[in-house]
């Protein structure tokens, strides 16, 4: 007897179906799973073994043979526990024929038990799109399931219940749709910032339009204070880019249970020894790194300089494509890797060049070195460079209370309105994801403009992408107020933010 679950694995970070055949044969007993499963999939002999006989039914004496299709994609993890067991006992007729609309994920623990597995809102979506109706999961992952549109979602405690449910005798109740999405608000404030007016300005026209920063002051300036209150006034994500960022830490198995669709941008801040692989994502079977974490978010990268030339490197084609692919000897993938990045790092490596105290001691020569592990092509990808000076002792003692992130927010987010109408019916979601021809159309200078470019084109010898670049942050400034044309005071503002002098100290 053959019998046929439908299941769901992952590639990458999306799902795609698998169909669990099950055949029980004469011969001698034996348990074998096919289909190209990694070890965790072949150790599911053992723990649907013991779940069988722990649940109360009977493990068939027989020759039992599984195959997870397409048997030509690798399989790997847990999730397959659940329908090899339903298999084996439907085809022991220990249960009814299961519902041809149905698909079952979940790990087994050996006393029937079902314990939660990474990935499931990629697998739901999936199944949503495969034409399954029902779709029976971990309890734990319930939550998160519900979020895929079309499906009716059971929690499964154990096996017990889910048997008793498949023969009509103990129902078990849908889990009702998760709709806690909370505020994107909330966290560090840019309230809690004295001063550095100018910096907060620039980090405003970042949010505003999605560019890339880069801060570079002295030791103690405020640098990472500022970029960890960067998602305070990010605009509210989307009820699409909360779905896509999720669906990425859920695979990373990141997601909160109590919580499981991501309401706030993500900020990730990884350290500087990690590896390009880390960054980037990869291993056996390609799993999202830090840039696909950051998805729809922030990365922010403190002490840039620290971080390994071929990291850095590493982000050079994610941050033009906005997304990142993957070859191993298991297959490729493709990850999307859609964020800002906002790098902080001192003039020098002592930190203090070009400081009023006149404490460096750093020759121009080591200046220049500290300097130039930052490679000319990925400074020509940070859209803004950002002076951060040390905080004087007026602004630190001042009493009263500084402009909120809320403040701040309502501005970004009706910069992101216009926006949002500009580029309706495209996948363009900001000025930072303008194609070349979009820049043509939407960002077109009166004459005093076009001097003013001009004179700074040749100035600060901008290539094409740069000078592309600025035209961005010029239309972000120009949203900002409202404006349906780019000013000049816009191109001036936005050529303040590309002065690479400010590396030397000036």
């Amino acid at each position: 007897m053959v019998t046929t679950i439908r299941s769901l694995g992952l590639h990458g970070v999306k799902g795609y179906e698998v169909s669990v055949e099950c055949c029980l044969s004469g011969g001698l007993p034996a348990f074998d799973i096919v289909g190209l499963g990694d070890t965790a999939v072949k150790e599911a002999r053992e723990r649907v073994r013991a779940a069988v006989k722990n649940c109360g039914a009977k493990f068939p004496v027989s020759r039992i043979t599984v195959n997870l299709a397409p048997a030509g994609r690798r399989k790997e993890g847990t999730v397959y526990d659940l329908p090899i067991l339903l298999g084996i006992l439907r085809c022991a007729e220990e249960l009814p024929e299961l519902p041809a609309d149905a698909a079952f994920v979940g790990e087994l623990s050996l006393s029937g038990a079902l314990r939660g597995v990474n990935g499931v809102l990629p697998m739901a979506m999936e199944a949503a799109r495969a034409g399954v109706k029902s779709l029976y999961v971990p309890a734990v992952n319930a939550a998160e399931a519900t979020l895929a549109e079309g499906l009716t979602v059971y929690p499964v405690t154990d096996v017990a219940a889910l048997a008793a449910h498949l023969r009509g005798e103990t129902p078990i109740a849908p889990a009702p749709k998760w709709q806690d999405f909370e505020d994107a608000g909330g966290g560090p404030d840019f309230a809690d910032v004295m001063g550095q007016e100018n910096v907060k300005r620039a980090l405003e026209v970042a949010a505003a339009g999605g560019h890339n920063v880069l801060l570079i002051g002295s030791p103690g300036a405020g640098k990472s204070m500022l970029a960890r209150r960067l998602p305070s006034i990010l605009p509210d994500m989307t009820r699409r880019e909360a779905l896509e960022a999720t669906e990425i830490w859920s695979v990373a198995g990141l997601t909160d249970a109590r919580h499981p669709l991501l309401s706030r941008r993500p900020f990730r801040a990884p350290h500087h020894t990690l590896s390009s692989v880390a960054m980037t994502g990869g291993g056996s079977f390609p799993r999202p790194g830090e840039i696909s974490l950051a998805h729809n978010g922030v990365l922010f990268l403190d002490e840039l300089p620290e971080f390994a030339r071929d990291v850095l490197e590493a982000l050079r084609a994610p941050i033009e494509d906005g997304e990142v692919t993957i070859t191993r000897a298991a297959g490729s993938v493709t990850l999307p890797s859609r964020f800002m990045l906002v790098g902080a790092m001192n003039p020098c490596r002592c930190g203090w060049y070009g400081h009023p105290s006149g404490r460096c001691t750093c020759t121009e020569a080591q200046v220049k070195k500290y300097v130039e592990k930052i490679s000319g092509p990925m400074l020509d990808r940070m859209d803004i460079h950002v002076n951060v000076p040390s905080v004087e002792y007026e602004a630190m003692r001042r009493r009263e209370p500084a402009e909120s992130s809320e403040a701040v927010r309502a501005r970004v987010n009706a910069a992101r309105e216009i926006q949002k109408k500009r580029f309706a019916g495209t996948n363009v979601l900001c000025n930072a994801q303008m194609e070349p021809a979009m820049v043509g159309e939407f960002c077109r200078l009166d004459a005093a403009g076009e001097k003013l470019l001009k004179n700074a084109f040749e100035r600060l010898g901008l290539t094409a992408r740069s000078h592309d670049r600025l035209l961005r942050v010029a239309r972000s400034i120009a949203d900002l107020e409202g404006a349906a044309d780019i000013g000049a005071a816009h191109i001036a503002e936005a050529v303040q933010y590309r002065n690479t002098d400010i590396l030397r100290g000036n």
